[in-house]
């Protein structure tokens, strides 16, 4: 499951933020641009490509909350996003795509698709399962957020070489004894991940579990069953 290099950008703003997170984090390593041959542009990255992506995040953490969003916030967010994006497909497609001091693993770690061909270092078969928390921003919909557990809570990063989280999950009046009950599957590339239920189901109790797929869709462990009531 090698992501499309024509629309490798997320749809969503929530997926936009956590890839451009992951992609500035890394860039954010002297050792990382130097060994990419990307000192010749850290005027740019640092003068142009930093400041929208600073922009962005801001507008992002003020519009996040569902229940203190506004459509001014949404409407400078979007500005935000408008002004980053081209910049972030310009970094990728201009300095990453075709750069060969630029490998698989570097763009892989940014969060960014591999090469469609030739000398990919294939993606490592995930070892852990996500840690998930879970948020009920309103009536019949269930949120679940999901990270890498062995970094801290603040973060919704991925592990290295992971392309999603696939979720099980099923509604039912008793506990799942195993995985193999969790009848209906979901994917997400970013967290959160979210379900919306009909009036009906609300004050039902949800069970879910999540697991790591890669960039070749090969699958890690599940994490324990987790549940919630739909509110």
């Amino acid at each position: 499951m090698i992501m499309n290099n024509d629309d490798w950008l997320p749809k969503s703003h929530e997926g936009r933020y956590d890839q451009a997170m992951q992609t500035m984090t890394y860039l954010s390593a002297q050792d990382n641009l130097t060994r990419m041959g990307l000192t010749g542009f850290q005027t740019w990255i640092v003068g142009t490509l930093q400041p929208a992506y600073g922009a962005f995040n801001v507008a992002f953490e003020d519009w996040k909350n569902p229940a203190e969003r506004t459509s001014v916030k949404t409407a400078t967010l979007r500005a935000a996003e408008d002004t980053f994006v081209p910049l972030y497909r310009h970094l990728y497609v201009g300095m990453l795509k075709e750069n060969p001091l630029a490998t698989d693993a570097d763009l892989v770690a940014m969060g960014l698709p591999e090469r469609s061909s030739g000398g990919r270092k294939p993606a490592p078969v995930p070892t852990t399962s996500p840690a998930a928390t879970v948020k009920t921003p309103g009536p019949g919909i269930v949120e679940i957020y999901f990270r890498d557990n062995s970094v801290d809570n603040s973060s919704r990063a991925k592990p290295s070489g992971v392309h999603g989280a696939e979720i099980g999950w099923i509604v039912s009046d008793t506990l799942p004894v195993n995985w193999s009950q969790l009848v209906n599957s979901s994917f997400d590339t970013a967290s959160p991940f979210r379900l919306t239920f009909e009036g009906e189901m609300r004050g039902r109790r949800l069970y879910f579990a999540l697991r790591w797929e890669n960039t070749r869709g090969e699958k890690g462990p599940w994490s324990e069953i987790q549940d919630a009531i739909i509110p």
